[in-house]
């Protein structure tokens, strides 16, 4: 059951696509595909020490509106984090509420 009022966080779904830069090779552009707002819920975080410096891996779950259209693909803004998406699902495929499973990029 969707809940609006716990959905109190404010990130934006970004997609990609390929322009030109000024030497003509193709880079990536991200732009926004939606704002969302939703519930976030902090799934796992580890840490580990390679090559003489801690990293640290950090995984959330997003829940709000139903959105059409995402792909995992895009990325999400929160604040000034960025997380990849891992996973998009339609709750019980009705169009109505949707989790997304999202990975921190460093």
């Amino acid at each position: 059951m969707l809940r609006i009022g716990k959905n109190r966080h404010k990130v934006i779904i970004q997609s990609t696509s390929q322009a030109a830069d000024a030497y003509g090779a193709l880079v990536d552009t991200w732009s926004t595909f939606a704002t969302w707002w939703v519930t976030l819920s902090p799934v796992s975080g580890v840490e580990s020490f390679s090559e003489g410096k801690v990293n640290a891996e950090t995984t959330i779950r997003l829940t709000g509106r139903y959105i059409a259209n995402v792909k995992t693909a895009m990325r999400i803004l929160f604040g000034s984090r960025i997380f990849s998406i891992i996973e998009v699902l339609n709750i019980g495929e009705m169009g109505h509420e949707m989790t997304m499973i999202c990975k921190e990029i460093d």
